[in-house]
């Protein structure tokens, strides 16, 4: 399991530089400082099991991703600059200014593991969102088959109105998952963390 939920900067890195750099939307001006945090991202992504399959949702949300340690805040955040063309052109399909945009992969826990990424959709104070885009970042992706431990990945957008900061669910077909109301608090936790080293700093 190590190679499939160590995904980071290998692979962030290593797709950072397939498209040139673009503005991105704003996504709140009460950020955290960068380069402060601790977090790794087993501790904030949502993560689903089938028989066949490990799923990992991480939001790639400024006020999320500043919260986990430096290398790993980096590497993401090259990983959204690098895209962001790509994820802006995808929201202007759907008729949208900006999306919420999640990391998503798809890992196979045994051979010809199949996945529909047409199933994983998000319930959000009371309403279901399916994702209005997708980027896919892996050639696996349009296979919608894994070898066992091969890994498929996406950027996946959302309508914008979804906040990360409040509680959401995660679906993989029927499978839920709640996990989010208690990584709130984590993320919660390690802002005021960060924020106090930021102000005892000289």
């Amino acid at each position: 399991m190590r190679a499939f939920w160590g995904w980071s900067a290998s692979v962030a890195l290593a797709l950072a530089h397939a498209v040139a750099p673009a503005p991105l939307a704003a996504q709140g001006a009460d950020l955290p400082p960068p380069g402060l945090g601790t977090l790794r991202q087993d501790q904030v992504a949502v993560r689903l099991g089938t028989a066949s399959l490990a799923i990992r949702v991480l939001p790639l949300d400024e006020r999320v991703i500043r919260l986990l340690a430096p290398d790993t805040y980096s590497s993401l955040a090259e990983l959204k600059r690098s895209r962001a063309a790509e994820i802006a052109a995808a929201a202007r399909r759907a008729g949208l200014d900006s999306a919420t945009v999640f990391v998503v992969t798809f890992f196979g826990m045994a051979p010809n593991a199949r996945f529909d990424p047409d199933q994983l959709y998000l319930s959000s104070q009371n309403a279901f969102f399916r994702p209005i885009g997708v980027v896919p970042l892996t050639p696996q992706w349009g296979e919608t088959q894994l070898d066992q431990r091969q890994q498929a990945v996406a950027i996946y957008l959302f309508q914008p109105e979804i906040s990360v900061l409040q509680p959401f669910t995660v679906f993989y077909d029927n499978l839920p998952s709640t996990a989010w109301e208690s990584t709130l608090r984590v993320l919660e936790n390690e802002r005021a963390r960060v924020l106090a080293r930021a102000a005892s700093r000289p």
